[in-house]
């Protein structure tokens, strides 16, 4: 069998399905999905003195997690499997943040996004770890770039919790 196909079929291996790096990969494909339209939801349900600051800082935050969404169903597929959870239903179910309640005041959608948020960081983090014990350097780099993301908008949301202007209150 030639080197290459020998090469192919070991990082096939270290990328099976049920390989945990993967495994991360597919959650946080759902978690972007379920954050996206989380954003969506709090964009057009907002109201109040900061109303135009936090509904385009929403739709900022939705633009940019939905880029994220298609860069982890890529690398999926760049290293050789299928993306799972495709219909919207098994996205909410594999995800591990939580869809937005409704009838929340302005400080109960930035606290519920915040927590979100949270929680995809700190899966982020182990994951790029697992992924760097494994030897996969671009799943690292796509785990390091999109954690990034989450950590600005995770400070912003957390600036904005902050009781010294008394305007989320």
């Amino acid at each position: 069998m030639p080197a290459s196909r020998i090469m192919a079929r070991d990082v096939s291996q270290e990328n099976r399905e049920d390989h945990p790096v993967v495994q991360h990969l597919q959650i946080n494909v759902a978690n972007a999905f379920v954050l996206y339209a989380n954003y969506k939801h709090y964009h057009w349900q907002l109201f109040g003195p900061l109303f135009r600051d936090i509904h385009l800082m929403f739709d900022e935050f939705a633009e940019a997690v939905l880029a994220t969404a298609d860069e982890m169903a890529e690398r999926i597929r760049m290293i050789g499997q299928d993306v799972e959870n495709v219909q919207l239903k098994q996205m909410q179910d594999a995800a591990q943040v939580h869809s937005a309640a409704a009838g929340q005041s302005l400080r109960e959608m930035i606290e519920e996004a915040d927590a979100n948020l949270l929680v995809v960081i700190k899966d982020m983090r182990d994951a790029a770890r697992l992924a760097e014990e494994n030897n996969d350097p671009g799943t690292v780099d796509l785990f390091s770039k999109t954690v990034q993301i989450h950590e600005k908008h995770e400070w912003f949301l957390r600036q904005l919790l902050k009781k010294k202007d008394g305007l989320v209150a």
